[in-house]
């Protein structure tokens, strides 16, 4: 088989699993299913992924990959880093009106997993360090403290929280006002 079809398949098959476990949980969802969904053999699926911790790390590396370019094409409208850290929250909005919306996959993942599935769990964290790291960065070339950056990563990490868990997508704007209060204080100190 040549590796663009391996590569076709592996990607049916993260999809759908990661269609299946953002709305069921990972726990509820078996390897038939997703291989039902993917319409991928079993003796296929397991060769590209010889468990399902390691089918669900690709789910969230494919998350990673997801969050990161969100997160630019929200950023590449905006002109200078105060606008590119308020477009995370304007990210988030969009991100949280939408019907399938369940929350953070890392968060979900790691809150069913991550005691049990060290991998789960460093996928997860690495996803988190390196939205951190992005708006550290930010925050830098906005000439604010350093203190602003995990203040403003954590207003965006609560947010998908609230939003989740209420149903409603009003974390995101509330979220990005009090995003406008930390930043507009930190700047003019």
């Amino acid at each position: 088989m040549s590796t663009s079809n391996v590569l076709a398949e592996r990607e049916q098959i993260v999809a759908a699993a990661d269609r299946l476990f953002y709305t069921h949980g990972i726990q509820a969802v078996g390897i038939d299913r997703v291989r039902t969904a993917s319409g991928v053999s079993l003796k296929k699926l397991y060769s590209l992924f010889p468990s399902k911790d390691a089918l669900l790390v690709a789910v969230l590396r494919h998350r990673t990959g997801e969050w990161d370019a969100g997160i630019a094409e929200a950023a590449a409208q905006a002109t200078d880093a105060r606008e590119k850290i308020l477009a995370i929250y304007d990210f988030l909005n969009e991100w949280f009106r939408q019907d399938d919306f369940r929350g953070c996959a890392f968060i979900n993942s790691f809150g069913e997993l991550g005691a049990v599935s060290p991998n789960v769990a460093t996928v997860a964290r690495d996803q988190k360090v390196t939205f951190q790291r992005y708006v550290a960065n930010l925050v830098d070339e906005a000439g604010a403290p350093a203190s602003l950056a995990p203040q403003l990563a954590i207003l965006a990490e609560g947010a998908q929280t609230t939003a989740a868990i209420s149903g409603t997508p009003d974390a995101a704007a509330h979220a990005r006002a009090a995003a406008v209060v930390l930043i507009d204080a930190a700047l003019s100190s």
